[in-house]
């Protein structure tokens, strides 16, 4: 298979010779199981990279599991990774296997690893290294065979300098690294990624094709698209789905030019788990306690150091540092250290009459300073 019969089967598309080279380097190490660190913003297509070394690879016929660890509560993710046992805390009433058991035999996409807490990259690094693992409340440890493929929109480097990533485990994951570039940095494939969103909505929806105007596709390659390829695939959709004419105009990207509301609650989004609708509630409301017990916690802890520090400020000695005597005071002083003790020109630098000046000097004791 060469390469263009590779992007075609994993649905590639581009033609700039970024994407190309990662492409080799993907039919190159594809078939190993050597461990993959895919590099990129938000939207530029990590997921469908792992999807095509896994599909490539020897595991292709067992699960390719994603999970994005920062959608999942700090509190369940390791329940979530490793499973549990029966009983194994409030609330497990049944035991349950985690995604490195879901994905035995296959792949397991860690996106957004970087998110992940350092508690529970110190057990992934020994599940990686030793392919085993303990579940929460077994006695007992579990073994798997499974390939590792991560993905981060930060920079794992920095992360380590931080102090927020695991440097051992930094290491075992980026055996390969693959950075996919931003939209912005290779417009070239904005055509072939508009002609063939078209085409695949057309398809899915049995509808004809729509004409995009010159203008419209001018307008495309000149937008930013902080959102990457799936920005743009979101972008020719919804004017697909909008348009009556047959003809998509720039008109249809009207949306573009307004201004972006900054939404963080997007941050937590939902992950599919494979479960029944009733399952998926029951771990709803898990997650809903663990995170009212977490609130309650943190509360706590403010409510303790608020008293703390109220404590300590109650045995400070009192100090007035911003008194009008004080301040006056001090500056006579300076005035009569700069004019060496000259009466009349301290009283002009301070701007008061000279009977005044020897007033205060008298009312602050300065005299007995030899001034």
């Amino acid at each position: 298979m060469n390469r263009e019969e590779f992007k075609k089967k994993h649905g590639i598309i581009s033609q700039s010779s970024e994407i190309n080279d990662l492409v080799d380097v993907v039919m190159q190490v594809a078939s190993s199981d050597i461990t993959i660190l895919v590099y990129g913003e938000s939207g530029v297509g990590k997921e469908v990279f792992a999807r095509a070394i896994h599909n490539s690879s020897k595991r292709a016929g067992k699960e390719l599991v994603s999970v994005n660890c920062g959608a999942i509560p700090e509190g369940i993710l390791e329940s979530e990774l490793f499973g549990h046992k029966k009983g194994a805390f409030t609330g497990a009433f049944e035991g349950r296997k985690g995604y490195f058991e879901i994905a035995d035999g296959g792949t397991l996409f860690l996106d957004e690893i970087a998110e992940m807490p350092l508690t529970t990259q110190v057990k992934v690094l020994r599940a990686i290294e030793f392919k085993e693992f303990m579940r929460i409340g077994a006695e007992t440890v579990t073994k798997v065979d499974v390939r590792i493929i991560a993905a981060t929109n930060k920079d794992l480097q920095e992360e380590v300098n931080n102090r927020k990533f695991r440097e051992d485990l930094f290491f075992r994951l980026k055996a390969v690294s693959l950075n996919i570039p931003p939209l912005r940095k290779r417009k070239g494939d904005i055509p072939l990624l508009v002609n063939h969103f078209l085409e695949q909505y057309a398809k899915a929806n049995n509808l004809p094709i729509p004409k995009i105007t010159d203008d419209a596709m001018d307008f495309l390659f000149e937008y930013n698209w902080p959102g990457n390829v799936r920005e743009l695939k979101n972008t020719i959709e919804t004017a697909f789905a909008l348009n009556r004419s047959g003809i998509i105009d720039v008109d249809s990207f009207a949306n573009l030019a307004a201004p972006v509301e900054n939404n963080n609650s997007m941050r937590n989004l939902p992950v599919f788990l494979r479960k029944t609708p009733e399952d998926a509630d029951r771990e709803l409301l898990y997650r809903a306690l663990f995170e009212i017990k977490k609130d309650l916690i943190e509360l706590k802890d403010l409510v303790v150091n608020t008293s703390r520090e109220t404590a300590v400020k109650t045995d400070e000695p009192k100090k007035n540092l911003f008194a009008l005597d004080v301040i006056e005071r001090d500056t006579i002083k300076a005035a009569l250290d700069k004019t060496r003790g000259n009466k009349r020109k301290a009283s002009k630098l301070l701007n008061i009459s000279e009977r005044t000046l020897y007033r205060k000097i008298k009312q602050y004791d300065l005299l007995e300073e030899g001034l």
